[in-house]
């Protein structure tokens, strides 16, 4: 026995001090070799990378180290405001010149153009063209100008105090009164408690003018500061310019200490039953916050320890959502994890559970009983068989991808390891490390984590939810008792047999009769036996990526009005029941380790695939859309299970004023359209969905392959897509019928309207004014349509935001449709205070009617042309743009060619089209919707 012993603490020791073959436990993680780190003599810290995806585009990233956590009492929400103050204006671009320089270059306000602050650190992003030195120039001078150069006069503080209690006034509703009363409890004794970022009301409406520029002179300082260039640029160059643009800055002489505020443990278990009339979900949440400060991973021992956590996660998470699939489940979704709370230095496990609004103590008590079972049994070898595949495929598709990420990934990694110290060794050496880790880890690493996380002390269960009359409140008895259940009565995870194959019945192949090219594009189409079609296009954006749509004419438009409201919500459930006899949950185990999905759909005027996949893993998408076009369950649990989890998401949905004025809105539109059953379902109609009805639907509109055109897009090859099709889609049984879209004639009310909605406590409205109509579809009027909603966009902001502080946010889009009719649509929408509604409803209409009247001018024209050129340049290097175009296309009856026009198309767009686009259509009748709260 003592020899067993000893042995069994060797090799329990062993994967410590010998992790796999080379690599030693004690060992450093180094550092990715293809990012340079620098650091200025005044403390500054810069990550810069050479990286061509996009090309021609750089990523700026200003971090600062200092977010509301720093605020003094009479601070409260000045780290967001200065935040908001750097765009108001600064040394080199005064006022809304730096908007406007920002916009004539192609970067959005809002879309590429933003920044964020949080408790801990406050983060500006700048995504810029990369090629001319005078746009790169600029902006370095405008993250210095954010860092240090900030115009903080009174009359742009005043001004910006507007928008800023708009931004306020946004985050008002059911979650923030319950977050407010519940996160004391949270972050107990902690400065988080009192610190969230947005403020308090009375400080930003009466805060005196040097409690703001005194935060910004306190942490706006090189030595809590890192800039990060990623993109397609040289790096010595890049380095020079931050030496030259933020060296001679000098941190204040008696700097304040930037403090660093632990979150007190306490020996309590703290319950917070937290409800509200406008609450819309019902939640489950429980943490057992750790006991000390977050440890990061420094060595390669660590590295392991954080492989160890990913696995036990995924296999916890598995299990949650296997209970999902349940004839009654016992929460919509559920996952487990240890990982980061509200504080940067508190880190803890955590439960979570989104659930019926009467299944808040069953949900907790699955989440704490998962718990034990996984504390007392642990999991099996298939489990972590399954999770370790699961793992190395995506470290696998994220190497084969190392020379295609985008950008912005890179900056996201290079902030972390500034503020948390992330470590950033690169997915080489990452990939690498894993693929010999992973054998070495033992079900018995594993099994012992959890016995770490769950304990009785430092515990908080948080439960929120709707009040209403009939549902009765649980008790903070009723969930310690949840809590301390004992472990008598748990079995072990029960194993099911994995399935052997996605498919139980023998495929046929047909043939390939035709195949064409199409030079101009890059597409060869393949002409199927059974009429079928296969459009594909290789591409070099990815290298571990296809994507692919099915797509035909039909959809549930060729139903009756009364087999249309029968099936019409039960449609999205059909996939639940699985296919090939294989349950959802036997798919996804089989699918473990592979990379691989197609989904079908019913819209009103088509039926289809959407899926992707790896090249390695393609046949896998292949033969999942051969069984759900042939081999559909049809599986009343599996239909059930998810009509109560849909219920339980929608039930309460309309309790969000926001929510309720959509609903009643459209509702008042839409109430000559006798298939309208309202935007998501209710009880009633779950009542009167038909399960079978929809089924049968659903054979009926896969049943001819033949109708269908199928588009590839990625990294495909010529030999295996002739091989897959010709095998798995030309084999589908079809018929010669062609169907198409169709036009049922109904259509939203006319008229020169307007629709109140009193919903909500809160002093907070929304506006949304519409044109839109039946026309003739024109490819030059859509592109038009647009332009006309970005120009007015900039000018709403200008007016409404920066002028007249009404609005935080404020849009206007434009578009048109072809199929199943011609028609325009054009929108404005913005939320508000309710006392302002009906002036900014006339501010808005007076910036379209300058348009009508005058035209917009050919400043803004240009900022719309250098924006969507960008953008098109950006997107025609992504496999997904190129299966909108297909898509796109099939539906509109045109040629894919047509997207070689785009940039001559933008051009051609002038401030005279854009006017008589407006004239046009939106001089004629217009609904203006309104939400306001209810009478107090």
């Amino acid at each position: 026995m003592k020899q067993l012993h000893t042995t069994l603490l060797l090799l329990l020791a062993f994967p410590l001090s010998i992790i796999a073959q080379d690599l030693k436990g004690t060992d450093a993680i180094p550092l990715d070799s293809n990012v340079k780190i620098g650091k200025l003599s005044n403390g500054l810290t810069y990550y810069i990378r050479k990286n061509s995806k996009p090309e021609n585009k750089v990523d700026l990233r200003l971090v600062v180290n200092a977010g509301s956590i720093l605020e003094s009492d009479e601070q409260l929400g000045l780290a967001h405001f200065m935040e908001h103050m750097n765009f108001n204006g600064t040394k080199s671009f005064p006022k809304n010149k730096l908007v406007d320089y920002l916009q004539s270059i192609g970067v959005k306000f809002g879309q590429h153009l933003n920044a964020y602050t949080s408790f801990d650190e406050t983060v500006y992003f700048l995504p810029i063209p990369s090629d001319s030195p005078t746009k790169l120039e600029n902006g370095f001078k405008i993250i210095e100008d954010w860092a240090f150069n900030a115009n903080l006069t009174p009359e742009e503080i005043d001004k910006e105090r507007g928008v800023v209690l708009e931004e306020y006034r946004l985050g008002l509703g059911a979650d923030k009164r319950m977050e407010e009363r519940y996160l004391p409890k949270m972050m107990y004794n902690s400065h988080y408690a009192d610190r969230l970022p947005i403020g308090k009301k009375e400080i930003l409406e009466k805060f005196t003018y040097d409690k703001l520029v005194s935060f910004y002179k306190d942490w706006y300082r090189p030595n809590l500061m890192s800039v990060i260039v990623v993109g397609d640029i040289d790096v010595a160059q890049m380095e020079q310019k931050i030496k030259d643009h933020f060296g001679s800055y000098k941190n204040p002489k008696n700097e304040r200490p930037r403090t660093v505020y632990e979150v007190p443990n306490h020996n309590e278990t703290f319950v917070c039953v937290e409800s509200d009339k406008e609450a819309s979900d019902v939640q489950v949440q429980l943490l057992y916050k750790d006991a000390g400060m977050p440890k990061k991973a420094v060595t390669v021992g660590d590295y392991r320890n954080d492989l160890i956590k990913g696995l036990f996660t995924g296999m916890l998470n598995n299990r949650l959502e296997e209970l999902t699939h349940s004839p009654t489940p016992p929460f919509i979704y559920g996952f487990s994890y240890h990982g980061g709370t509200w504080a940067r230095t508190k880190e803890g496990y955590q439960s979570f559970a989104m659930t019926q609004e009467d299944k808040q103590l069953e949900a907790l008590k699955v989440l704490v009983t998962e718990n034990e079972r996984a504390k007392k049994y642990g999991f099996t070898q298939n489990e972590l068989d399954r999770a370790k595949a699961d793992v190395l495929a995506n470290y696998e598709k994220s190497f084969n991808e190392k020379d295609k990420t985008n950008s912005d990934s890179f900056v996201g990694e290079y902030q972390r390891n500034f503020l948390e110290k992330e470590v950033i060794p690169g997915i080489t050496w990452e990939f690498e490390t894993t693929k010999k880790m992973l054998p070495s880890i033992q079900l018995l690493d594993v099994n012992s984590l959890i016995k770490n996380y769950v304990k009785n002390d430092n515990r908080v269960v948080v439960f929120t939810g709707p009040e209403k009359e009939g549902l009765k409140k649980v008790t903070e008895q009723e969930v310690l008792k949840v809590l301390n259940i004992t472990d008598a009565d748990i079995t072990p995870y029960k194993e099911e047999a994995t399935a052997k194959s996605l498919l139980r019945n023998e495929v046929k192949s047909g043939s390939i009769v035709k195949k064409e090219a199409n030079d101009k594009i890059g597409t060869t189409t393949l002409f199927l036996s059974n009429g079928a079609k296969v459009t594909y296009k290789k591409t070099d954006f990815k290298n571990d990526e296809i994507l692919m749509e099915g797509i035909s004419f039909g959809g549930s438009n060729l139903y009756s009005n009364e087999n249309a409201k029968k099936v019409q919500f039960a449609n999205g459930g059909l996939t639940e029941a699985g296919f090939s006899g294989l349950k959802q949950t036997d798919i996804d185990k089989f699918m473990s380790g592979k990379i691989a999905m197609s989904r079908p759909y019913i819209s009103n005027i088509t039926e289809g695939f959407r899926g992707n996949a790896t090249p390695k893993d393609l046949e896998y998408l292949f033969q999942m859309t051969y069984a759900y076009m042939t081999d559909l369950n049809f599986d009343k649990d599996a239909f059930e299970s998810y009509k109560q989890k849909q219920s339980g998401f929608f039930k309460n949905l309309s309790s969000q004023p926001n929510v309720y004025f959509q609903q009643e809105f459209y509702g008042y539109l839409m109430k000559e359209n006798p298939r309208f059953l309202g935007i998501f379902p209710n009880d009633k109609t779950w009542a009167e969905t038909d399960y079978l009805l929809a089924y049968n639907k659903y054979k009926e509109r896969f049943a001819n392959a033949g109708d269908f055109e199928f588009f590839f897009v990625g990294n495909v090859d010529d030999k295996v897509m002739e091989e897959l099709s010709a095998k798995y889609l030309a084999s589908l049984p079809s018929t010669t019928t062609k169907e198409k879209a169709v036009d049922l004639g109904y259509r939203m009310l006319k008229g020169d309207l307007k629709k109140t909605v009193n919903k909500g406590s809160d002093a907070k409205s929304n506006v949304t004014i519409m044109y839109y109509g039946d026309a003739e579809y024109s490819p030059k009027e859509a592109i038009t349509m647009q332009a006309l909603g970005e120009v007015l966009t900039i000018k709403l902001i200008e007016e409404l935001r920066e002028n007249e502080s009404g609005v935080y946010g404020i849009s206007a889009r434009g578009s048109m449709s072809k199929v199943p009719n011609g028609g325009y649509n054009f929108s404005i929408g913005f939320p508000c205070g309710p006392e302002n509604t009906d002036k900014l409803v006339t501010s808005a209409l007076n910036e379209l009617q300058k348009i009508i009247d005058k035209g917009p001018e050919d400043k803004d024209v240009a900022k719309f042309k250098e924006a969507e050129l960008l953008e098109f340049k950006k997107n025609s290097k992504e496999n997904k743009f190129w299966m909108s175009n297909f898509t796109k296309a099939y539906t509109n009856g045109i040629s894919a060619d047509e997207v070689l026009k785009t940039e001559e198309n933008i051009n051609a767009v002038s401030a005279k089209d854009i006017q008589n686009v407006a004239q046009k259509y939106l001089t004629k009748d217009k609904v203006i919707g309104i939400l306001l709260p209810e009478a107090k």
